[in-house]
C-alpha cells in the first residue's frame, strides 16, 4: 500500500514551531511530505529564520503573500494553496491553529480530494469577535481528522456535533517542541547576557493581538499596567515587539513607558530561554500561555477570554483583561507561584500520535 503523502501548510512563527515536531517525525519515518509556506508573516526575523534554527527543511513552496486585509490575504493564500495541491498529489493536508493560513488551507483542501487534518482542534474562546475564533471553528467543521490537544477540546467538538470518530486526543505538539528545544536553548542562547538580564530577574511581555494593539486605549492601558508591575516588583520589563505592534505605536502616537524595554523580535531559542527564566510573563498570546504553563513560569493573560482554559484551571495563568489595575492585581496573584502545576497538554508524543492516525486511516 502506498504511504500517505502529506502536505503541511504553515505561515507564521507559532505554526512553524508547533509543526516542527510533526515535520521531524515525518522525516524520521521517511513519510513523504510537502511544505507549503504561505508567507503570512513576511518578516525574516519572525519566521524564515526558524527553518534554519530548528534545522527544518526549507519549504517546497513559498507563496510570499505578506500583509494585506484579512479578505485579500486569505483569498491570495486560498488561490496559491489550491494551485499547489492540484499539482502535488497529497493525500492529507495538515494545518495548525487558527490563522488566516489555516482557514485558507482548510477551504482549499475541502474543495479538493485530499483529507484535511487540523492540529490543535477544538480550542474555543467563545468570543466570535476574535477572527481567530471564526478561523478555528470553520476549520474544525471542514476537517476529516481533528487532533484535539486535550479532553476538554475534544468535548467542545462533540458539543458542536462533530462525529466522534473524527476526533483524536493527541496532546499538543508544543509540548514536543518545548521538550525538544528547552535544553538546546539553555546551552546555545546568549540572550540573557546580550540583554543584561539574570534568571528570575525580569518580567517578559508580549502583545500583538489586533483587538489590543489596534485599540489605542487598550494598548495604552496594557503598557501602563505592565509598567506598574515592573515598578511594584523592581524588575525590568522586556517586550520583544512584533513589527505590527511597533507600527501601531507609531501610528497611534503612543508613548511607551521608560520602564518597558522594547527589543527586536527574537528567534525561537532566545524567546524560549526568556520564557523559561522570566519571573513572570504578561501576554495576550495563546501560544505563550501554553509554553509558560509547560515551562513552569507564572503567566498573566491580558485578554478578556482565552481558548486555553486549562492553563487557568491548573493555576499556571490568570485572565485579567487590559485594565492597568487588573494587570497589576494579576501579577501580584501570580508572581510567587512555584510553577509546580501539572502540565495539561500531554507527554510530548503528539507528533507521533498524529502521524499514527494518518498512517492508519489515510
Amino acid at each position: 500500500m502506498r504511504e500517505s503523502h502529506i502536505a503541511i501548510v504553515l505561515g507564521t512563527r507559532p505554526e512553524i514551531i508547533k509543526l516542527s515536531p510533526v515535520i521531524r517525525a515525518a522525516e524520521s519515518r521517511d513519510l513523504p511530505f510537502t511544505l507549503i509556506h504561505t508567507g503570512q508573516h513576511y518578516s525574516e526575523e519572525l519566521d524564515e529564520v526558524f527553518f534554519e534554527e530548528l534545522m527544518l527543511p526549507r519549504p517546497d513552496y513559498n507563496l510570499a503573500v505578506g500583509s494585506a486585509s484579512q479578505g485579500k490575504q486569505t483569498g491570495e493564500m486560498l488561490a496559491g494553496i489550491e494551485d499547489v495541491l492540484t499539482d502535488d498529489g497529497a493525500d492529507v493536508v495538515l494545518v495548525q491553529g487558527d490563522t488566516n493560513s489555516v482557514l485558507a488551507g482548510a477551504i482549499a483542501t475541502a474543495k479538493l480530494d485530499p483529507k484535511l487534518g487540523h492540529v490543535e482542534a477544538g480550542l474555543r474562546s467563545y468570543d466570535r469577535d476574535m477572527p481567530e475564533e471564526v478561523n478555528r471553528v470553520l476549520t474544525d467543521h471542514a476537517s476529516d481528522y481533528l487532533f484535539a490537544p486535550t479532553e476538554s477540546a475534544a468535548e467542545n467538538l462533540h458539543g458542536e456535533g462533530v462525529d466522534e470518530e473524527r476526533v483524536f486526543v493527541t496532546g499538543n505538539t508544543i509540548v514536543d517542541a518545548v521538550q525538544q528545544n528547552r535544553t538546546i536553548a539553555a546551552d546555545r542562547s546568549s540572550v540573557l547576557s546580550r540583554l543584561g538580564l539574570s534568571e528570575g530577574g525580569f518580567v517578559l511581555m508580549t502583545a500583538h493581538r489586533a483587538e489590543n494593539v489596534d485599540d489605542r486605549d487598550r494598548f495604552v492601558d496594557m503598557l501602563a499596567g505592565v509598567a506598574q508591575v515592573g515598578a511594584e516588583f523592581d524588575l525590568p520589563v522586556v517586550y520583544p515587539i512584533h513589527p505590527r505592534a511597533r507600527d501601531r505605536i507609531d501610528q497611534l502616537e503612543i508613548s511607551v513607558p521608560d520602564s518597558v524595554r522594547l527589543v527586536d523580535p527574537l528567534d525561537f531559542l532566545d524567546f524560549l530561554r526568556l520564557e523559561d527564566t522570566a519571573k513572570l510573563v504578561l501576554t495576550d498570546s495563546g501560544g505563550v500561555q501554553e509554553e509558560t504553563c509547560i515551562l513552569g513560569t507564572p503567566c498573566v493573560t491580558m485578554r478578556d477570554s482565552t481558548e486555553r482554559p486549562e492553563t487557568v484551571d491548573v493555576g499556571a495563568n490568570v485572565l485579567v483583561g487590559t485594565d492597568s489595575r487588573a494587570i497589576l492585581g494579576g501579577a501580584e496573584q501570580m508572581i510567587d507561584q512555584s510553577g509546580a502545576w501539572p502540565n495539561p497538554f500531554g507527554d510530548g508524543t503528539a507528533a507521533e500520535e498524529i502521524l499514527d492516525v494518518i498512517v492508519q486511516h489515510g
